[in-house]
């Protein structure tokens, strides 16, 4: 008998452990994070008091006579505490008549059937079995430390595993979305009326994630599976290159991480920047100011977003404050 495809409910985690979480790898830490492809890591609880530090990530500006649009870098999962929505960041939003985001974050039963339909494998061969065998053990292994329970796994892709599994490290670290700028951001959109719209889809997003080859996706497994214990000295390191508005500090860290992938900097960098770009520049066509966030990687090395501009004669000025 054909066996059925798995159908995970949304808290397919134990609840302590929460549900659909946020990507944040290494060497695809820095990646997903600065991207902020897909999930949400859940709220966890805030400590108090808590110390409040300035933060002045990078702002960038593209404009013409009639348009102005605004390039701002996030950093999905942060600790509380950074105070970053002030000064030329909160004068540029207030300014601006669209919220432009990277994905509108759909209902949880959108979610749900999306994950479903792409994140499990239902040919009936197990995650363990696809891993190289010297490659088998230490996944086992990051399991139990993690408290995860194997059978959760069999059925994941590649790919959803990775995501899974490297979101625990941060989370417990007190890195949490809900002090991420595109909730900030989207709280103040709607309390000003603004319009809020995304560059891609969720499912777009999981789409990008399913295209990669095996291969791939195997690599990104156990690369994660190996860089957990670095999870939190990565991101510490990325989350402060953006507080001080240090792109080429994050840029760093992101070439670092995907040195040895190229078709996943292909699929998850090089070709959405290209994209983004073409969308700004026909933008650009209609009067207006708009403010874009994005995952900070975007905005930062020689395939930036800024670097695909130039292909439309267009330029983005970093603002100083």
């Amino acid at each position: 008998m054909a066996r059925q495809q798995a159908r995970p409910p949304l808290g397919w985690l134990r609840p302590d452990q929460g549900r659909l979480p946020r990507p944040v790898l290494r060497p695809f830490t820095s990646l997903f994070a600065a991207l902020g492809l897909a999930f949400t890591l859940p709220a966890c609880a805030q400590p108090a008091p808590v110390v409040q530090q300035d933060a002045d990530p990078a702002l960038w500006v593209v404009r013409d006579k009639d348009t102005t649009i605004y390039l701002f870098g996030t950093i999905h999962v942060l600790k509380p505490g950074l105070s970053w929505f002030d000064e030329a960041v909160k004068k540029a939003f207030d300014r601006s008549g669209t919220l432009v985001l990277e994905m509108v974050e759909p209902d949880k039963e959108t979610q749900e059937r999306v994950v479903v339909s792409k994140a499990f494998d239902p040919s009936g061969q197990s995650l363990i079995e696809k891993l190289p065998e010297d490659k088998r053990q230490p996944f086992i292994k990051a399991l139990e430390d993690n408290k995860l329970p194997r059978a959760t796994f069999e059925r994941m892709q590649p790919w959803f595993a990775a995501i899974s599994l490297s979101a625990l490290p941060v989370q417990k670290l007190g890195y949490d979305a809900s002090n991420g700028p595109e909730g900030v951001l989207t709280k103040a959109a709607k309390a000003q009326k603004k319009q809020v719209i995304g560059l891609e889809t969720f499912e777009g997003q999981m789409s990008i994630f399913d295209s990669l080859s095996q291969k791939a996706q195997l690599e990104l497994l156990t690369s994660t599976v190996e860089e957990l214990p670095k999870a939190g000295e990565t991101m510490d390191r990325m989350v402060s290159d953006w507080a001080k508005g240090n792109p080429d500090g994050l840029a760093k860290t992101m070439n670092d991480s995907l040195k040895d992938s190229p078709e996943v900097n292909k699929a998850l960098l090089v070709d959405r920047n290209a994209k983004w770009a073409a969308w700004i520049a026909e933008r650009m066509r209609t009067p207006g100011r708009v403010f874009i966030a994005v995952g900070a990687g975007h905005l930062a090395g020689p395939d930036s977003v800024q670097a695909q501009l130039g292909k439309y004669r267009l330029k983005a000025v970093r603002v100083k404050y």
